[in-house]
């Protein structure tokens, strides 16, 4: 697939699932065959958010996600935290020159211990620039097994510039679709109740609108709430709206 042909299938994607088959194929043609990007909206000084509001994509295998992710790995990896101190590409490289000079931590130690434990050991990691301090987007590009890092580094001498514009416009393409893991779904009706919120009407007339009692309404927007671990229905329209599940066409 040539660069300008990626560029159109990335930009009329319908939804994530679809993206993301498109960019894998295309970084597998470039020797990275397992990838991982994520994205918050609520990162902190002292926390990235609760990671149910990640964005995470990934073709990782089940057993490497369960503790890179779920297990908290992923907060004490040397490139995630380069990836929050900078915009750009980094080789992994650097994560052999800090071994070298014993630079890091004993828990980033794990982390690339666990890494090279299970074949994670070649690769890229690409930081996206963010015009709020709230949020942050990276992506890691794996390389395939048997491909060692000077390969890496030399692909990118190559194709570098080619590579990270794809992971920059996938990216922005990424921002622009829905997406909820099952915990943060809304059913329809939740999502319409908010959509009415949205537009600034009040109990009594989304009660007509929807034809529902109050009580009804109310109820829908409490499931919406809850569903989206948030205290106020503003806060609900501000996550949802984030996470683009408000006004969603139907495709």
């Amino acid at each position: 697939m040539s660069l300008r042909a990626y560029l159109h299938a990335i930009a009329r994607c319908p939804s994530l699932e679809q993206l993301w088959e498109t960019h894998t194929q295309r970084m597998a043609e470039y020797g990275f065959d397992r990838l991982i990007y994520g994205f918050t909206r609520y990162r902190t000084s002292t926390s990235l958010g609760d990671p149910e509001d990640f964005v995470i994509l990934t073709n990782h295998t089940r057993e490497y996600t369960d503790e890179f992710l779920h297990g908290g790995l992923y907060f004490h990896a040397p490139m995630v935290q380069w990836a929050l101190a900078h915009d750009g590409a980094c080789s992994w490289a650097v994560l052999h020159e800090m071994t070298r000079e014993r630079a890091m931590t004993p828990a980033e130690e794990r982390v690339v211990e666990f890494n090279r434990h299970i074949g994670v050991h070649a690769g890229y990691t690409v930081s996206f620039k963010s015009i709020s301090n709230r949020s942050k987007g990276a992506i890691a590009l794996t390389a395939k097994p048997g491909m060692s890092q000077g390969e890496v580094d030399a692909v990118w001498a190559e194709h570098g510039s080619d590579i990270q514009l794809m992971n920059d416009i996938a990216h922005l393409k990424i921002l622009t679709l829905p997406y909820s893991t099952p915990s943060r779904a809304l059913t329809p009706r939740q999502r319409e109740a908010l959509e009415w919120v949205g537009d600034g009407k009040t109990m009594q007339d989304i009660a007509v609108l929807m034809g529902l009692t109050t009580a009804t309404v109310e109820k829908h927007l409490r499931l919406a709430r809850d569903a989206l671990a948030v205290e106020t229905t503003a806060q609900a329209v501000l996550k949802a709206s984030f996470a683009n599940q408000m006004f969603v066409m139907d495709v």
